[in-house]
Formats: C-alpha cells, structure tokens, sequence
C-alpha cells in the first residue's frame, strides 16, 4: 500500500474577510505543480463565509461541482433553474456542462456557513446543465458508509459523468469502519471534521490522504469525525 498525507496546514488559502477557504488542490490564486488534483477529483475547497456574504454570479463550464454543508445553511441559484438551501444533511449537485452561471451566499444573517466545494473533471465535455438537492440519511452513515455520488447513480447517489464513487461516513470515538475498493483502484480521503485512524496514520480534520495499491480502506475514530472518501478509477 502506498499513503500520501496532505495535512490541512500545508494547503493553499484564501483569506477574504467574508471569505476564509482552505484549497486541498490548486485553486484560483493558488498554484502549486505538486497538487493539481488526485486523478479526477480536481478541487477540494474548505469554505467558511461570513453570515450574509457569498459568491456572487459566476461561470463555470465542463464541471461535476458537489457541495456538501457541515455547518449552517448555504443557499444556491443558477442559471438552470436550479436552486435551495443546503444544510447539514444535504448534499447538491451541479453539472456545469455547457456552461452554467450561479450564486452561493450564506443564508443566515447571523451564523457563519462551512461547506466543502468539490469539482470532479467529467469523462464527457458540453453536457446539459443539471441540478440536484438530495438529504443524506446520517443515521446510515453512523454506521456504514453512504455513498453521496457516482457513475451510475445506484443506491439513490447522485450520476456523475466520470468513474467515481463519493461516500461518507461519520465515526464515534472506537468505532471502526472498512471500504472495499476494486482492484486497480485508487482513493482520496478527506477528513471533514473530527479525528480518526486510516489503517495506521492519524488523520485531523482538512487532512487528506492519497491511497494506492490496497484493496480496502480501515478507518476508525479517534474522537467523532466524519469524513469522504473518493473512489477513483
């Protein structure tokens, strides 16, 4: 088996005032040749926006955007018609296809709002756009992992255009969970929140990892955590 740790204090950042955002991969102003991406999965963004603040409309093409809110509400319109609030134990997804503007503010005027942006690279380019908002049932991932999005959209997961399968899992302290993963493939895990063992190592929270040659991942919790894992081809 081969790990690679990327610790949350040597990603990029973005500090904004309204904005503090944490980039596992490059993003925007920040660049780095070493971390561009871990196959597919191009953009893990740690967002943290101040009550009432957000992005403003912007364009995207040729994307798979997920966003995943752990705290607050994060409110979302696009061009497609498509839009809601996000809150904890919710899951939206955008495919930006052809091209798609839209919008994220924090819907609170009084609470901040923490989410993770994720881009996935399609296998497919000028696609419709399409948008989705989905309740991810917590008490199932209390206990198993539950898979957020994939390729063929089974399980009640959102269908992706690309070879991936998202899932998550939440842990309590002892509690020990396994993954299988197919032969030749390969994962990123994303710590969320909280703490917890992969087979050996101590991932904190924003701790990535990147997982190659092994046929399942063991993740146990250190204190509570929850946490992704991207399955990739």
């Amino acid at each position: 088996m081969t790990m690679r740790i990327r610790r949350a204090d040597e990603r990029g950042r973005t500090d904004l005032g309204w904005l503090e955002s944490r980039h596992t991969f490059s993003f925007g102003d920040y660049h780095d040749d070493a971390h561009m991406g871990f196959g597919a999965l191009r953009v893990i963004n740690d967002d943290r926006v101040k009550p009432g603040a957000g992005f403003g409309t912007h364009g995207h093409r040729d994307m798979e955007i997920l966003s995943y809110v752990l705290e607050g509400a994060l409110e979302h319109k696009d061009s497609s018609g498509g839009g809601g609030v996000i809150r904890p134990g919710e899951i939206q997804f955008m495919r930006a296809g052809t091209g798609v503007t839209h919008s994220e503010f924090n819907h609170s005027k009084s609470e901040p709002v923490h989410f993770l942006q994720i881009w996935i690279v399609p296998e497919t380019r000028g696609l419709p756009p399409a948008y989705g908002q989905r309740a991810v049932d917590l008490s199932v991932a209390s206990d198993s992992f539950v898979l957020l999005a994939s390729g063929d959209g089974r399980n009640g997961s959102f269908q992706v255009a690309q070879d991936v399968d998202v899932w998550v899992a939440s842990l309590e302290t002892g509690g020990w969970r396994t993954l299988p993963l197919r032969p030749g493939r390969k994962a990123w895990v994303h710590m969320a929140r909280g703490a917890a063992f992969l087979n050996d190592r101590l991932l904190h929270e924003g701790d990535g990892a990147a997982v190659s040659g092994e046929s399942a991942l063991h993740v146990g919790g250190w204190h509570f955590a929850e946490l992704l894992v991207f399955d990739l081809s």
